[in-house]
């Protein structure tokens, strides 16, 4: 190891102090503190550069994603507007199917209308007479309405039909109730009894007279005195004013005896 005197120190550091004193040596030193400042300033500067087209990236990224993401729904949505488009060509053509089949069926219904309401009244004109006038003003409302151009023919059917289900259902169902009748030639109130198609009798209010419709000679006629109870009875079951029961009554048959 090398040791040197106080001496010797002393005079080693004097050239270095007097480097550092010297014009030419400042000017190196400040220059490189210069370098080094500009260095740094270039260094901070391409940092910055540097971040800056970082978050650029990163926003062009996201941007990338997020149109990534939009053309995927679009393709989708594209592909559900293709599909309801078929099935809305689909449905335009099955309802002009439907429209010239409509029409079609408005050139035959008309017919179909005509007849059933021609028929449901010869029908009503040769069944029993119960009812006249309730069944004669439905069918004169139905041949009024027919006609007419604000009713739909979708109405004159659904009318017509519920006029046949109501004719339908008396023939189901047994029926007292209260009319003028002409007997003799005189006009009187009596009570009737209706067991579905079968049979139509009446009794005058005070009972002193029975009777029943001759479905073969279209006409009343009197019965005997012994089933005057069986009717009373009869009008007291149709008007749930009594229990159901079995009733011994003469029925019209297809050669006009009453059995």
């Amino acid at each position: 190891m090398l040791f040197l005197s106080r001496k010797y120190q002393v005079l080693l550091a004097f050239p270095i102090l007097y480097l550092a004193t010297t014009p030419a040596f400042a000017d190196a030193l400040s220059q490189t503190i210069q370098t080094e400042s500009s260095i740094q300033k270039s260094a901070i500067k391409s940092q910055k550069n540097i971040d800056g087209i970082d978050d650029r990236t990163r926003k062009m990224l996201e941007q990338y994603r997020s149109a990534t993401r939009q053309t995927k729904t679009l393709l989708t949505y594209n592909e559900h507007l293709k599909a309801l488009l078929e099935s809305q060509e689909a449905e335009k053509a099955s309802f002009e199917q439907q429209l010239e089949q409509i029409e079609t069926t408005q050139r035959e219904i008309v017919p179909l209308i005509l007849n059933m309401q021609q028929s449901l009244e010869q029908f009503v004109q040769l069944d029993l007479p119960f009812l006249p006038d309730e069944r004669h003003q439905r069918i004169t409302r139905l041949k009024e309405m027919i006609p007419r151009a604000d009713v739909t023919n979708a109405e004159k059917f659904r009318r017509i039909i519920e006029a046949y289900q109501i004719e339908n259902d008396y023939g189901n169902t047994i029926e007292s109730y209260r009319a003028n009748i002409e007997l003799a030639g005189e006009t009187s109130s009596v009570d009737f009894l209706r067991l579905g198609r079968v049979a139509l009798y009446y009794q005058r209010l005070d009972g002193s007279e029975t009777g029943f419709w001759n479905i073969t000679t279209n006409r009343w006629e009197t019965l005997p005195a012994e089933y005057r109870n069986s009717i009373r009875q009869g009008l007291r079951i149709a008007r749930k004013e009594a229990a159901p029961d079995l009733l011994t009554l003469p029925v019209s048959t297809a050669t006009g005896a009453a059995q």
